[in-house]
């Protein structure tokens, strides 16, 4: 997609005998081999809110949530692709018996608590948008 600028980053968890675990996804080889949350790109004309809905869907299978979480973080990061990209994390409470489907992006997945997920996650940018959506749940 020539001259993305915006992508969303999509931390999802649900709530699980009052532990908070957060889906992390291990994305194929060819792009990369790594954990991370649902990220994707923002389209023409698309809503931040809207591109959430649908990454949520095309990475997990998930059109079901509890509740969407705006304004989480936000940060810019410089790619070879697509210049400066700008992201933006939201987080998406999905209920506690939802589980996702791997899309064929991803070759594993994982539910797990936020210390877990921190040591699993490459990018820093990534850490700290789970650690900003973990204190913001247990405030």
């Amino acid at each position: 997609m020539p001259g993305r600028t915006t992508q969303v980053e999509v931390i999802v968890f649900k709530i699980v005998n009052d532990k908070i675990l957060f889906l992390l996804l291990k994305r194929n080889e060819q792009k990369g081999g790594f954990w991370q949350p649902i990220t994707g790109g923002v389209h023409d004309g698309e809503s931040l809110a809207d591109a959430v809905k649908r990454e949520l869907l095309e990475e997990t299978g998930i059109r079901d949530y509890i509740r969407i979480y705006d304004n989480i973080h936000y940060f810019e990061f410089d790619t070879e692709k697509y210049g400066t990209l700008k992201e933006y994390v939201f987080g998406v409470r999905v209920a506690d018996n939802i589980d996702a489907k791997l899309s064929p992006e991803h070759t594993e997945m994982k539910w797990c608590p936020l210390d877990k997920a921190l040591d699993l996650l490459k990018y820093d940018s990534n850490k700290t948008g789970f650690k900003k959506l973990f204190d913001l749940l247990s405030a």
